[in-house]
């Protein structure tokens, strides 16, 4: 596999610094390097780029919101010399942060954590929906496989996602929005049924009072999501 990458980053020597680095991983493909976020957003714009390696601080648009405008599926590793940006930048769904110095043993740790990435995702791209077996998810800097089968629900909670599954008492908690778990997610096994909640239509077993119960749990469903639900239910 080969992955197509950019840098970004306002100091040209930092630029060269890391464009070196990426010569020396057989499967980064260089097609760009920028001083600025505007000049990036273009070049992305005109290649279909996969990868970016983006400073953070510069000047007119920071790399913090170049990151929000970029296509679905372009990722970020971000390089700063920063580290209280860290919690930002897994918001955004970075691959990782990288604080500079950044040498050449850290940079290729987080060039294999992308090639792990981009496989995973290839791999599921090409399966048809009803074939993909589990998703995997960010959690405390690593990534987890989940299978589909054990996931009850899951919970939304602004910027994290609970998930929830028979194999563990304890849920999952990921640094992503809902809206990236649903799509995630098979719809043909999953349904939302309220803003902050999805839940897995073979696990459903009682609802009660326009309530899905889990036992203890009961999830509300909520008032934009009912017909939709009504029509899983047939009813």
């Amino acid at each position: 596999m080969t992955i197509k990458c950019i840098i970004v980053d306002d100091e040209p020597l930092a630029v060269e610094l890391l464009a070196s680095y990426v010569q020396k991983i057989p499967f980064l493909q260089l097609v760009g390097k920028y001083n600025n976020a505007t000049d990036a957003l273009n070049g992305v714009k005109d290649s279909d780029v996969d990868l970016i390696f983006l400073d953070i601080q510069m000047p007119e648009v920071s790399g913090m919101e170049l990151s929000r405008m970029l296509p679905e599926g372009t990722r970020v590793i971000f390089t700063t010399a920063f580290d209280q940006y860290a919690v930002d930048s897994y918001r955004t769904g970075a691959l990782d942060y990288l604080l500079k110095p950044i040498t050449y043993a850290t940079f290729l740790e987080a060039c294999n954590k992308a090639l792990q990435w981009f496989q995973l995702v290839h791999q599921s791209e090409n399966k048809p929906e009803d074939e993909v077996k589990s998703i995997f998810v960010k959690s405390e800097y690593k990534l987890l496989q989940i299978n589909l089968d054990s996931i009850r629900y899951v919970e939304g909670l602004k910027d994290y996602v609970k998930i929830y599954t028979d194999e563990s008492p304890h849920p999952v908690l990921s640094l992503m929005n809902m809206k990236a778990m649903e799509q995630m997610l098979p719809a043909s096994r999953f349904i939302r049924v309220h803003r902050s909640f999805i839940v897995s239509k073979e696990k459903i077993r009682e609802i009660d009072r326009n309530r899905i119960v889990f036992g203890d749990v009961y999830i509300p469903i909520g008032d934009s999501y009912k017909q939709a639900f009504n029509d899983f239910l047939g009813r």
